[in-house]
């Protein structure tokens, strides 16, 4: 027979085999991220939906395949201009995934550029002082630096909804403008209802 504390050890080890039994599952835990699951509101299934389809539609864009040069494109930023704020959302997540499948997928056509701000930040915490500015940004010790390369085209987006007492409608607009002459070349949008 056991002695005091460790029937009560054992007691609890036993506790805890038995409440891991009852607990839950992976995939309680972890819900495909390719499915829409019970918890409402926008999900990583609408990232990858939105992401997917608009990096298939912007690479299939005509003038962009027809073009004799590769668009260098700077990703900005998903404004936020929805009404329903009862959760904190980074939109920004969707234009994340978008520049990654163009880098996927765009190779030869498509070279993405860094944020300029972004950019400054990385190249100021990495490079030596008085390193040579080789991208004729200004500082270092250069001479003739080498231009830097300029993007043309600027990937960006809108968050709105228009929420009413059942669900909430999502439209999420997608726009690429060409930085040189403030044409817009391409805009898709990505539209869901949500029930509450």
């Amino acid at each position: 027979m056991f002695s005091g504390w460790k029937s009560v050890a054992a007691i609890g080890v036993l506790a805890g085999v038995v409440a891991g039994c009852g607990g839950k599952s992976y995939q309680d835990e972890r819900p495909p991220v390719d499915q829409v699951n019970s918890g409402g509101g926008l999900q990583g299934y609408d990232v990858r939906a939105a992401s997917d389809q608009m990096a298939a539609d912007l690479l299939a864009l005509p003038e962009l395949n027809a073009s004799r040069n590769q668009w260098t494109i700077v990703v900005d930023r998903m404004e936020d201009s929805t009404i329903d704020r009862n959760f904190n959302r980074n939109y920004d997540i969707f234009l994340e995934r978008l520049k990654v499948k163009l880098a996927q997928n765009g190779r030869g056509r498509v070279q993405l550029i860094e944020n300029r701000a972004k950019f400054h930040e990385l190249r100021n915490k990495e490079l030596e002082p008085g390193a040579p500015d080789t991208f004729g940004q200004g500082g270092g010790d250069a001479a003739a630096p080498a231009a830097a390369v300029q993007p043309d085209f600027s990937l960006y987006g809108k968050a709105m909804d228009l929420p009413n007492r059942d669900n909430n409608y999502y439209m999420l607009e997608f726009s690429l403008t060409d930085i040189h002459t403030r044409k817009s070349v391409w805009g898709r949008s990505y539209e869901v209802t949500i029930k509450r």
